[in-house]
């Protein structure tokens, strides 16, 4: 059973990760319904994220896409609109693999963040019996704990001053996973508004990499889609999780693309 459950739980980010290849990601920012799913697998990607902060899909429909994307081999994580049990809890139940906290500002944080993504006896995840990500089988507490611990991803993001400054304490929190750079977020912060190229955008990348070597965690690149010349500096430097952008913005730019093409069309 335990080599079966582990099977079932694969998360294919951490398997990457832990090779040292790039993880390419795409956001859900749109789609309510399992469609999305299958397209994210069709199009390449190793992991989907639901961004719950920046939108106003419900727990349910979160679920049901996390759920396909298991189905598809695509990782699920979902980034939460706070850093509450209410959301971490209840949306890693509904079938996430994996929590994005934003706003992440110090190691205590961190620290609660993995308390409440994780179940004992690294952390104090309530129990929440058959969980879809093992098919609803009653598995004992002992033997899911440990999967689940296993496969459960925590990802922080960097995207405030005080994180920055806290990047070194931040990294080496054990069960942190992942620390997710949030360009635009932090260059508002800094006043810097839309500036990429801004050597304090280099420097926090720099600082957070660096941070998360000595402590052996890795490092994801946000915000930057617009920019792969930049995501390609940085993936040299140490990088290995990539957001590409959402589904909206494929969408659009697909969409554009095409009517572009067609008034282009002399008659």
């Amino acid at each position: 059973m335990a080599t079966e459950l582990r099977e079932i739980l694969r998360n294919r980010v951490k398997e990457k990760l832990s090779r040292d290849e790039v993880v390419a990601s795409m956001t859900v920012r749109l789609t309510r319904t399992i469609e999305i799913a299958r397209i994210a697998a069709t199009a390449g990607f190793d992991t989907l994220y639901v961004d719950v902060e920046h939108n106003t899909f419900s727990i349910d429909s979160v679920s049901q896409v996390c759920i396909a994307a298991m189905q598809c081999g695509v990782t699920p994580l979902v980034r939460v609109p706070a850093n509450t049990p209410e959301f971490i809890g209840r949306l890693l139940d509904g079938g996430a693999l994996g929590v994005i906290a934003p706003h992440v500002r110090t190691a205590a944080e961190a620290r609660d963040i993995v308390r409440q993504a994780k179940f004992p006896p690294h952390g104090e995840r309530g129990a929440g019996g058959a969980l879809p990500h093992y098919h609803y089988r009653n598995i004992p507490a002992v033997e899911a704990n440990r999967a689940m611990n296993d496969a459960t991803m925590v990802v922080v993001m960097m995207e405030t001053v005080a994180a920055l400054e806290n990047v070194d304490e931040i990294a080496a929190v054990d069960g942190v996973d992942l620390l997710l750079v949030g360009t635009n977020d932090l260059c508002n912060e800094l006043g810097i508004t839309g500036q990429f190229d801004h050597p304090s955008v280099r420097d926090a990348y720099q600082r957070t990499i660096a941070a998360c070597r000595k402590h052996g965690k890795h490092v994801g690149v946000g915000g930057l889609a617009s920019r792969p010349d930049l995501v390609a500096e940085y993936v040299r430097q140490g990088a290995r999780y990539v957001s590409t952008g959402t589904d909206l913005a494929f969408l659009l730019e697909a969409a554009a693309r095409k009517a572009a093409a067609v008034r282009e069309i002399k008659p």
